[in-house]
C-alpha cells in the first residue's frame, strides 16, 4: 500500500513539474541562425494584395522597408537596385515560414509581376520597358509568401521611369548600321506612403 502512495505521490510531483515549466512564460519561440526568433510574427490579415497573397501585419516600429533605384543600363536594359532596413534577403532553399525581418522581394513593372529577387540587384530586360512611362514596384514578402504589411497597406516601393523613342538599330543601303534614338530616364523610389498600393 505504501508502494502506491508513493508511485501517486511521484506522478503528482511530475504532473505538478509539467504544468509548471508549460506555466511559467515560456514559450513557442525558438531561436534560429543569427539569434532570429523563428516564431510565427505579426498577423496575418483577411485582406490580400493584388496577387491574392494575404498580408501579415507588423507594428511600424520596427517594421521591414525597402527602397528602390532604377537606372539606364548597357544593351538597353535597366539596372534595379534596392536598399533594405530590418528586412534580409532569405536563401533560395528557405523554410516557408514567417520569420520576423526576413524574406524576398517581388518586383512589378506596371502591376505585373517580373521576378522574385532574394538579392538587391537585378537587370530588368528592355523588352519589359516599352516606350513610354513606367512603375516599377518591390514589394516585401515573408518565406511563407505572405506580404509584410504595416497599417493594412503591402510594404513597398514604387520607381517610375521613362523609356522613349526606338533603342534598335536600322541599316542604310550601304549597310551600315546608324543607332536609333534612346532617350530614357531614371527613377528612384522611398518605401510608399501608408494607404498607396500598387
Amino acid at each position: 500500500m505504501s508502494w502506491t502512495r508513493g508511485l501517486l505521490a511521484a506522478l503528482a510531483v511530475c504532473v505538478l513539474l509539467l504544468a509548471g515549466s508549460v506555466g511559467c512564460g515560456t514559450s513557442d519561440a525558438h531561436e534560429g541562425e543569427n539569434g532570429v526568433s523563428t516564431s510565427p510574427v505579426g498577423k496575418v490579415l483577411d485582406d490580400t494584395d493584388r496577387e491574392g497573397r494575404h498580408l501579415r501585419e507588423v507594428e511600424k516600429k520596427g517594421a521591414p522597408e525597402v527602397g528602390i533605384e532604377v537606372q539606364p543600363d548597357t544593351d538597353d536594359t535597366w539596372d534595379v537596385r534596392l536598399s533594405v532596413h530590418h528586412f534580409r534577403f532569405s536563401a533560395a532553399d528557405a523554410k516557408r515560414r514567417a520569420v520576423a525581418g526576413r524574406g524576398y522581394v517581388r518586383l512589378y513593372v506596371d502591376g505585373r509581376p517580373v521576378t522574385r529577387l532574394r538579392s538587391a540587384a537585378y537587370r530588368l530586360p528592355a523588352r519589359l520597358v516599352p516606350r513610354g512611362t513606367h512603375h516599377v514596384t518591390a514589394r516585401l514578402y515573408a518565406d511563407d509568401g505572405t506580404a509584410w504589411a504595416v497599417k493594412g497597406r503591402p510594404v513597398q516601393s514604387t520607381a517610375d521611369i521613362t523609356a522613349s523613342g526606338a533603342s534598335t538599330h536600322t541599316t542604310d543601303t550601304h549597310g551600315m548600321s546608324a543607332p536609333g534614338i534612346d532617350l530614357r530616364t531614371r527613377g528612384r523610389g522611398s518605401p510608399d506612403r501608408v494607404g498607396k498600393a500598387s
